[in-house]
This record gives C-alpha cells, structure tokens and sequence, in this order.
C-alpha cells in the first residue's frame, strides 16, 4: 500500500526512488511490528512484541533526544525501518572510541522480497551520504550490526563502512562498522 509521507530525503537507485520519511506511530505501528515479528528480522532485533509495545517504542524515539525513526520507501512503497542517531550521546559511547557528532544506523528491511537483492548496501551508502550531507560536523557514520549477521556486514561494507572490531554489548557481540567522512 502506498501512504503518503512527508520526505526527508530522497535518492535516485537503479530499483527505484528511495524516500526517507519520518515514522508516525499512530499509522505505522502496525507495519512496523510486523517486520519486527518476521522471524528472519526479531533474530537480529529482539523486539518481536505487541503492536501496542512498538507503537510506544516509536513513540519513544520520537521524543528521544538522540534518535529518530524512519520509514524508507522505494517507488513509494514502505520497505525499510531506519534508526538514525547520535551515536556520541547513545550508551553504545560507553563500547567504542566514540568521537563527538558520531551518527549512528540501524537499518531493518522490511518485507522479504527487499531482502538478499544487493539493495540493502545501497540503502545504506544513500542514508549515510544524506547524514554526512545534512551535517557538516558528522565525521563518521557508525553501526553495530550483529556480528551473526553476516549479510548486514556485507551491506555495510559495500555501502563503504570498514569493520573497525567487534564489540561486547549488553545484548549481543556486534561488528564495528565506520564510513569515514570522504576527504
């Protein structure tokens, strides 16, 4: 179904116009819960829960001062969840040699068919363009994929991160992932 959402960015790819669009709980709840109860993705993301525990999650990174969610759509079509966030000012500071303005990525594709096409990595390199765009004190753009999932570790080393080490987190070991600021 195609919903109407304000854009807070957009990319031209070879599979179609990707739009970044804040999430608004009240309608998106239920999308995003059942991506997060798709088994493929609560492996990785442990949130498999009800409907109304995600609707008041989003609702928290909404009010959060640190992160913000958002939908990605291709051709209008929402397929992927986004976490964009200040990794510096995030707890994940306490596990790795943070630097001030660090922004962080999480990234969930949604319906299955978005998945294991390649199309993640050039989600990833068009979010993280779009970040290191919109602010000019961003260095760096860092992730902490589950280090189990090494197709989300292929994505964002074709999306140019580089693995900077692994890190011991209070919920799973993670793969460092650091796109450097181009020179």
């Amino acid at each position: 179904m195609i919903r109407q959402h304000t854009a807070v960015a957009e990319a031209q790819l070879p599979a179609g116009t990707f739009t970044l669009c804040p999430v608004e709980p009240a309608t998106d709840a239920g999308l995003v819960h059942a991506w997060m109860n798709d088994p493929a993705v609560a492996r990785y993301w442990e949130m498999a829960r009800p409907v109304e525990h995600i609707a008041s999650y989003l609702r928290g990174q909404i009010a959060s001062i640190r992160s913000t969610p958002y939908l990605g759509h291709l051709d209008g079509i929402p397929m992927s969840y986004w976490e964009l966030y200040r990794a510096d000012l995030d707890p994940l500071a306490d596990h790795y040699p943070a630097e001030p303005r660090d922004a962080g990525v999480h990234l969930l594709l949604g319906p299955s068919e978005y998945r294991g096409r390649g199309l993640g990595a050039a989600l990833l390199r068009a979010v993280s363009d779009w970040q290191l765009r919109i602010d000019p004190y961003v260095g760096r753009v860092v992730a902490e994929p589950d280090i189990r999932n090494t197709r989300s570790v292929r994505a964002f080393e074709r999306a140019g991160f580089q693995m900077n080490g692994q890190l011991d987190l209070p919920d799973k070991r993670a793969a460092l992932m650091v796109r450097e600021r181009p020179q």
